[in-house]
């Protein structure tokens, strides 16, 4: 069973030709590859025991020592026959205008994907997979949510295969693309693990799930006397916080952003290391955040370490549409961040100052409305949130799909607006509490805005 399209021909050449040309240049994964696939029948009888441990210990016991052992001789060799067959049944090839990914045995999948919608390209290192030498190339392809992957590669033949179809993508001749090679990289940024560690520690999320379960766990025990009530509320309270401080080093640990012609790469990760690119000129949203701790303690080291400038430290994150990529800088002085923000959104600078709602905006938000705001400068659309959690974002007004404003019946009577910006990855920026007469200038005025925009905006290419 072959998947639709799977044998069209490469354009403007013999489709039978065609196919003998891709299968004579279909590669196969590495040789390790077998022993990952080989613990999906593994992973299925460990999630039957999970999902029913009271049935999996009941046929555990029925088993005598005999047939344990048989079972075991037949199940290990047909583990590994499966993954031996996986393995040697998935084939992946180049052409001039699509990478082919092709898998099954007995139900065969052609994936084909275009260079051209190809969003990202990430190489993944796990733990395991560093020790054997080996990573996986993750594919970003516009439209879809699911990445496709290619689990296991060289650490070598990773970094070429990338390499290659960045090339490709960005034009380079065919017969060229393999010589062309990874460009070069110029490192920005990088976020020692102690700032990292001493940011993460200064987060409330961190605090609120400790202080929770700090006040509730005594509580529960007081009411019930028993460890099972505790146990039940603690550790949930307990794995958020381990979550968003410990989950968070391990994953932001040695954080490098460096520029290269193919874009911003991210090198990051303690234990899976991860090498990620952020797409020239496809980045819809970029979110400047700051906590409350982080603005004093980081102004201190900042001046203190004569490098940075003043304004506290800073968490850059952003939005591309079609890739999981959602954190830019996990930590930085703000001078630092918005320097790297500069490189994504060239020419763009963050408005120091923004327009607040007016006072009667109160009458809405008693206290929160004095953290809103908004900005317009010629390149992006800016809205300011938030009073103890600062967050500002920026548009770029070629990235604006619609824009709309909403006004409901207390907000009609004190003559306020919410105007909302709709961007290609899905998410809505709002401008809260405006003036009505304000807020539709505002609309209108971006609209306009984005359409000219667009006709300015630089091409969504690779390399380009």
């Amino acid at each position: 069973m072959t998947a639709p399209g799977a044998e069209e021909g490469v354009r403007g050449q013999d489709p039978v030709r065609a196919r003998a040309d891709v299968r004579h240049g279909e590669r196969r994964l590495h040789p390790v590859t077998p022993l990952r696939r080989a613990w999906a029948p593994v992973a299925v009888l460990i999630g039957w025991a999970v999902h029913d441990p009271d049935q999996a210990q009941r046929q555990l016991t029925r088993l005598t020592a005999t047939t344990l052992l048989v079972a075991v001789a037949v199940f290990v060799p047909a583990a590994a026959l499966y993954g031996f067959l996986t393995w040697w049944f998935t084939h992946f090839a180049v052409t001039d205008a699509e990478l082919r990914i092709r898998t099954g045995l007995v139900f065969r999948r052609t994936a084909h994907i275009r260079l051209e919608r190809i969003q990202a390209i990430d190489v993944g290192r796990p733990l395991l997979a560093r020790v054997a030498g080996v990573a996986k190339l993750r594919i970003d392809v516009v439209g879809t949510d699911k990445k496709d992957e290619l689990a296991f590669l060289g650490e070598g033949d990773a970094r070429a295969l990338r390499a290659e179809l960045l090339a490709r993508a960005a034009g380079f001749a065919p017969e060229t693309a393999h010589e062309v090679g990874e460009a070069p990289a110029r490192r920005l940024l990088r976020v020692p693990p102690g700032v990292l560690a001493g940011a993460l520690a200064l987060t409330g999320r961190t605090w609120g799930s400790l202080g929770a379960a700090l006040v509730v766990l005594p509580l529960l025990w007081f009411a019930t006397h028993s460890p099972v009530p505790v146990l039940a509320g603690g550790l949930p309270l307990l794995g958020a916080a381990a979550a968003s401080s410990f989950g968070r080093y391990v994953a932001e640990y040695d954080w490098t952003v460096s520029e290269s012609p193919d874009g911003l790469r991210i090198d990051h990760g303690l234990l899976d290391r991860t090498h990620e690119t952020v797409p020239p000129g496809r980045v819809q949203t970029v979110r400047i955040v700051q906590p409350l701790l982080w603005r004093w303690v980081g102004s201190r080291r900042s001046g203190a370490a004569g490098g940075g400038g003043g304004g506290g430290w800073v968490r850059v994150e952003l939005h591309v549409a079609g890739s999981s990529n959602s954190v830019l800088v996990p930590v930085a002085p703000r001078a630092v961040a918005e320097e790297v923000v500069a490189r994504v959104l060239p020419g763009v600078r963050v408005p120091v100052e923004s327009a607040r709602p007016p006072r009667r905006a109160a009458w809405c938000a008693p206290v929160w409305w004095r953290g809103n705001g908004v900005a317009v400068t010629e390149a992006v659309f800016v809205t300011r949130r938030g009073l103890l959690r600062r967050k500002v974002t920026l548009v770029p007004h070629a990235k604006v799909q619609s824009v709309r404003l909403t006004q409901g019946p207390w907000k009609r009577l004190w003559r306020l607006a919410d105007v909302h910006v709709d961007t290609g990855a899905n998410k809505t920026v709002s401008a809260r509490l405006r003036d009505a007469q304000e807020a539709a200038e505002l609309m209108h005025g971006q609209a306009e805005r984005s359409r000219t925009g667009r006709g300015t905006a630089r091409p969504d290419r690779w390399m380009s």
